[in-house]
């Protein structure tokens, strides 16, 4: 019976994982969106109006840098385009860096609009740290806080305007010089006007440490104050949009950048390869990948849509690899004085610091109430150690030694049950010609249940106690695949990146192995074909394991080892098998 629940508990993770493995969405083809034919990447459509009136206007309205002046709406026709005298601006294009201790950010005045956003604490894969405005989708993407309006000719002058920049004193205003937010937060303010009465502010505050950009416009026209729809173009910039082609040797198992709202106290994730749009007062809202996220803070939580779709651009290096991002837009119902961007990692500490619920952004599933606290001990054993391999062992060790009671009694109730199987296979046997329905079926109930009693065995005790450690497996598992604390991590050797799969597969061979000997230790209690199903697991672990992160490796066969030293040690304990019993 035991072997049964275990059976089925395998069974269970094994379509799991290969649910998550094979059965995500397809990803749209590439030749009906790329730039197979030379034409510019793909972006969303334009979504009409709803009941709320938010009209909002797709990425594809949003001029490139290098568009032309747009004529003002009076032209009359056969006359040059004339744009309207510029009286706030500046007379050339520069970039504006800003730094602090964790993001180097660069913005250009042309538009007041984000070029790059580079973390400092985490690298790509080439070893450079990593650039959150993914370059891949192409000089002509849509850059963040692109601004778009109802009237195509005042968006193009929002976001090809070279604007005035000020940043309190600070040398941003200076050309070539560097905003220093790294002792004390700063703002960068951009300004343009021109003679027909529109006029644009756009600030940026950054603090020191963290990942928070605070922006506020105001874009009026005459008198009136206008309701932009905030454009963040295509992301993320991490490496996994720009993966190769999938296989079974590749870590598919990367969540990839998606759509993601906080809704009615819960985490929505929208599949990658669909278009849409979302309305309501969402406490957050943007798109995230599997270890990164660029979201609006909405806190309070005021009326707002978001429209999102699918990019899927060739990478110019190799064009037979696909980069997928998702590009995005958010509009309020009316316009906000300031708003909230998250854009970094999926640290839990950060995302804590933004709001308690941003950390439903790390998707640990249902385990999620045990993996924050393994995730806390991970870190509090890292403290010591210094290398989040050898923290990986460590925790692995004493989360097996807190349930070696529990396996031991499991063990110990199985080698009581394997005892007594030639005295089950007899009764059985004698009532194999009752149907299941014959009341002389109840007498073997009787007879077995008369056996345990006499031989002191507890059938629940063998299950129970493995049952109980089931939660503290999976949630390791969901802890370990989606930290971003393991992202490029060092252990030891060829084992450069805890994240990745081991390069030479030693360590998935290893845990196949360590598996398989494990399995042969533990006592066998099921019939033949179960127990030829059960020997066929170790196999079929360990080419999953070959896409598996090598930090999932590790874990795994750290526990498989211990399993055979307390299998040895509660052989010792309770003495060799006893000969089995007679008929």
């Amino acid at each position: 019976m035991e072997r049964r629940v275990l059976l089925a508990i395998t069974l269970s993770f094994l379509v799991l994982f290969l649910f998550q493995r094979f059965v995500m969405p397809p990803s749209a083809p590439p030749a009906s969106q790329s730039g197979a034919t030379g034409d510019k990447p793909p972006v969303p459509s334009s979504v009409p109006g709803n009941a709320s009136g938010l009209s909002v206007q797709s990425p594809a309205t949003v001029p490139s840098a290098s568009a032309p002046p747009v004529a003002q709406s009076g032209a009359s026709a056969g006359q040059a385009p004339v744009a309207p005298e510029v009286t706030v601006g500046e007379t050339s294009e520069r970039e504006i860096v800003v730094e602090t201790t964790t993001v180097r950010a660069v913005f250009t005045n042309r538009g007041a609009r984000l070029l790059h956003w580079t973390l400092k604490a985490f690298r790509s894969d080439q070893g450079v740290p990593l650039d959150l405005v993914p370059e891949g989708a192409g000089p002509d993407a849509v850059k963040p806080f692109s601004l778009v309006v109802d009237d195509p000719a005042v968006s193009a002058r929002l976001n090809n305007a070279i604007y005035r920049v000020s940043s309190g004193g600070t040398g941003g205003d200076k050309p070539g010089a560097k905003v220093d937010a790294t002792a004390t937060p700063q703002s960068v303010v951009f300004e343009m006007a021109g003679a027909d009465g529109l006029t644009v502010k756009k600030t940026f505050s950054v603090e020191p440490g963290g990942y928070l950009i605070a922006f506020s416009t105001v874009v009026q026209l005459g008198q009136a104050r206008l309701n932009p729809t905030i454009h963040w173009g295509p992301g993320l910039g991490d490496d996994i949009a720009r993966s190769p082609p999938a296989s079974f040797f590749s870590p598919s198992y990367n969540t990839p950048s998606q759509p993601i709202v906080y809704k009615d106290g819960s985490v929505e994730r929208i599949a990658p390869t669909d278009s849409g749009s979302q309305e309501g007062a969402f406490r957050y809202a943007g798109i995230d990948d599997h270890y990164f996220l660029a979201a609006v803070i909405n806190e309070p939580p005021a009326p707002l849509r978001i429209d999102y779709a699918p990019v899927h651009v060739p990478q110019a290096n190799d064009p037979a690899i696909i980069g997928k991002y998702t590009a995005y837009a958010v509009k309020y119902q009316s316009p906000q004085d300031q708003t909230r961007i998250f854009f970094g990692p999926k640290t839990f500490d950060d995302l804590k610091a933004v709001d308690t619920e941003l950390t439903r952004a790390i998707n640990y599933g249902i385990f999620a109430w045990l993996a924050v606290p393994l995730l806390g001990a991970l870190k509090w054993v890292y403290g010591f150690i210094g290398n989040w391999g050898w923290s990986i062992v460590v925790l692995t060790i004493l989360i097996n030694l807190a349930m070696f009671p529990l396996r031991h009694k499991s063990v110990v109730s199985m080698r009581k049950m394997q005892e007594i199987q030639p005295q089950m296979k007899a009764i059985q046997d004698r009532y194999a010609k009752y149907k299941v329905t014959d009341p002389e079926r109840q007498k073997m109930n009787t007879e077995v249940m008369a056996l345990y009693k006499a031989r002191g065995v507890n059938p629940a005790s063998g299950c129970v106690p493995m049952l109980l450690t089931m939660p503290f497996l999976f949630a390791f598992y969901s802890m370990l695949s989606q930290s971003i604390e393991i992202r490029g991590a060092h252990f030891a050797g060829w084992i450069t990146n805890l994240s990745a799969p081991d390069p030479y597969f030693i360590s998935p061979l290893v845990m196949g192995a360590t598996m398989f000997l494990q399995q042969r230790m533990t006592p066998a209690t099921m019939d033949p074909a179960q127990a030829k199903i059960m020997m066929f697991m170790p196999v079929m672990f360990t080419f999953m394991s070959l896409s598996f992160p090598s930090g999932l490796v590790i874990y795994w066969t750290v526990s498989n080892i211990w399993g055979i030293g307390q299998q040895y040690f509660t052989n010792y304990l309770i003495g060799s098998p006893a000969k089995p019993a007679a008929k």
